[in-house]
């Protein structure tokens, strides 16, 4: 592909429950696309007030523990000035302060280079809202 910069957007179906959904895969398949072998940055953005993106290990417990960490460090309850939606859904706004809605990542020949252990992952406690977008896009 001889554009320099190029983006998808993925639709993703988080439920209604909390959620750290990894989106490796998704990722790879957009750089195998679209890269064609070339060096440069994948950016990852969640445009939502209410989710972020985290690189982090999945499928061994640091998921579960990630969501654990931010229902210690955010509670679900009713201290929270904003305060629409389901109880304590005010915490949801400051998530995106702690976890990012966003990650910039090298690709070098065409591959994400993460390390053995990392996941790039979306993350989402607003159980309000099971549809979510992230935007890829790779510069070249």
């Amino acid at each position: 592909m001889s554009d320099a910069f190029t983006t998808r957007v993925l639709n993703i179906a988080t439920g209604t429950s909390e959620q750290v959904a990894d989106l490796t895969r998704d990722c790879e398949t957009f750089l195998r696309d679209v890269a064609s072998g070339r060096d440069g940055l994948l950016n990852v953005f969640v445009p939502h007030a209410t989710a972020g993106i985290a690189i982090i290990e999945t499928g061994a417990g640091s998921d579960d523990d990630l969501l654990a960490a931010l229902h210690t460090l955010l509670p679900a309850d009713n201290r929270w000035r904003h305060a629409h939606g389901s109880p304590g859904h005010g915490r949801d706004h400051v998530l995106p302060a702690m976890v990012p809605p966003h990650a910039t990542l090298p690709v070098v020949n065409g591959s994400l280079e993460l390390g053995t252990w990392q996941s790039v992952c979306l993350v989402d406690t607003n159980v309000d809202n099971p549809e979510r977008q992230v935007r890829l896009s790779f510069l070249g």
